[in-house]
């Protein structure tokens, strides 16, 4: 991960608690709750959202929540995309996200071995009929299910 630097946007870094509490904050107020000490805007919202009370103000005040369901019902309160408030809330940062959504294509097809490890293949047993049928698959010409060998 790069390191920020004022001139470095957000794009790479997760947000903080605080980051989220102000975040939060400013959806709110711009939603009209009035979240001064006697405003009842965080009451208000947590009847709103379906969420505690005391989550609410937990988040508002810095400490974060990194509950799914409630992060969940956040963005449906909000009417924001789920994948916003995930951001929001340092989750996960704008950048995985994007990695997520269009990965970047392999330089090198996965050997055998590279596949095993990536699908949790650790018995030692398991793991060597695995790499031996696809090895196998991989020499084995495609047929074109007639029982010939498929021509291109």
């Amino acid at each position: 991960m790069k390191r920020r630097t004022e001139a470095t946007p957000r794009y790479e870094t997760r947000a903080t608690a605080e980051q989220f509490a102000a975040w939060l904050r400013d959806q709110l107020t711009r939603r009209g709750y009035d979240l001064g000490p006697r405003g009842g805007g965080q009451t208000k919202f947590a009847e709103d959202s379906g969420i505690g009370r005391a989550t609410i103000s937990r988040i508002l005040s810095g400490k974060g929540s990194t509950e799914t369901r409630n992060l969940a019902l956040l963005a449906e309160a909000l009417t924001l995309p789920l994948p916003e408030v995930l951001i929001a809330a340092g989750i996960i940062s704008a950048a995985e996200l994007d990695r997520v959504r269009a990965p970047q294509p392999r330089q090198h097809p996965l050997t055998p071995e590279e596949a095993a490890d990536e699908l949790g293949i650790h018995d030692p047993q398991a793991r060597r009929v695995f790499i031996a049928t696809t090895e196998t698959l991989q020499r084995t010409p495609p047929h074109n299910g007639e029982g010939r060998t498929a021509e291109n």
